[in-house]
């Protein structure tokens, strides 16, 4: 059977870029599916009738959806290059890292910018970005993977370009670099990888999202 992958999704997307990244590392060609998230296609509400939401990854016909689901998917199905660890534990790990940033990161990173960066907003989300800070300050590598980008580096792409696009569009300070020095290095690493610059949208696309609907009139 020809190893067809298509990927619903919308350019703008932090998590169908997680998916795009992830595709690139493996090397595997994908046939994009553009979505409106206003009217959305019957193949979207059928290959995901719980969430209906995108990215969903059809390969050979079957769907999987969730982002880091997907990515999982795309590790375990091709060779090459490992996204997540070999090691039982370091894997584990890896899965609850990528779990703090979708469940503590970018909710609060998310809530400061839509308060225009409200003091107690942008204090909450300093304290859920700290762990962050503290655990590449441990890895002591480029990535949250070491040397080599994983899981937990595809987790936090949101913080690698929306966050600066945010500050950009709304003049705020998210992430200041004499507080978090080793995020701030690491999102220069990260945005610098080819695999990542080909599975992102261009840096105007977000920066016109956050003015657009967060921008003060």
């Amino acid at each position: 059977m020809a190893n067809e992958v298509k990927l619903h999704g919308v350019t703008g997307s932090p998590f169908v870029c997680r998916v795009k990244i992830a595709l690139n590392l493996k090397g595997i060609k994908y046939e994009f599916v553009a979505e409106d998230l206003s009217n959305k296609s019957a193949d979207l509400l059928k290959y995901n009738p719980v969430y209906k939401k995108v990215p969903v990854l059809v390969h050979n016909g079957n769907p999987i959806s969730e982002s880091l689901v997907i990515v999982e998917y795309i590790d375990e199905v091709w060779k090459g290059v490992s996204i997540l660890p070999q090691d039982a534990y370091e894997k584990a790990q890896a899965r609850f890292w990528a779990k703090v940033i979708d469940d503590k990161c970018i909710p609060a990173l998310f809530k400061a910018i839509a308060s225009h960066g409200e003091k107690q907003a942008v204090a909450e989300a300093h304290e859920a970005l700290q762990f962050l800070e503290n655990e590449l300050k441990v890895k002591g590598g480029k990535f949250f993977g070491g040397d080599n980008i994983n899981l937990v580096d595809i987790s936090a792409t949101f913080i690698a370009l929306w966050v600066g696009a945010a500050e950009e569009a709304l003049g705020l300070e998210l992430l200041p670099r004499d507080k978090f020095p080793k995020i701030k290095e690491w999102c220069d690493n990260y945005l610098k990888c080819q695999a990542v610059k080909d599975g992102l949208p261009p840096r105007e696309l977000p920066v016109g999202f956050f003015k657009s609907r967060f921008g003060k009139a």
